[in-house]
């Protein structure tokens, strides 16, 4: 049986985050259980627009976590965001973002490495 073949995604994402992605020192993007989040697999290309700017990425690894906090006490809180944040003030921020309800979906955390262009 054949390898399935990697799909390809997009997603939005705010100017201060495209920017870590971009020097390379954000390399863990987190988002809820979405229906088009849940599509997502190793091995696949993942696409971050920030207005006219883009930036391809490849999909390292996926982890599901139930919580913000499972997720930040599993994951190097460094690479989730700006490196000189807190992890409380992380968990803020995806709060923030993310409202209880969201959060219910499940949190994933999409590793991923830049693709040369």
């Amino acid at each position: 049986m054949p390898a399935p073949e990697s799909a390809e995604h997009a997603l939005n994402i705010r100017k201060p985050y495209f920017d870590l992605i971009a020097k390379g020192s954000k390399s863990v993007e987190i988002r809820v259980g979405y229906a088009k989040i849940r599509k997502f697999a190793p091995g696949d290309t993942l696409r971050f627009d920030s207005g006219d700017d883009s930036l391809l990425t490849h999909i390292t690894a996926i982890k599901q976590y139930a919580c913000f906090e499972e997720m930040l006490d599993t994951e190097d809180n460094a690479a989730v965001g700006d490196p000189e944040l807190t992890r409380d003030e992380l968990l803020a921020i995806c709060r923030d973002i993310y409202p209880p309800e969201k959060e219910a979906l499940g949190v994933f955390a999409i590793h991923i490495t830049p693709l040369a262009e």
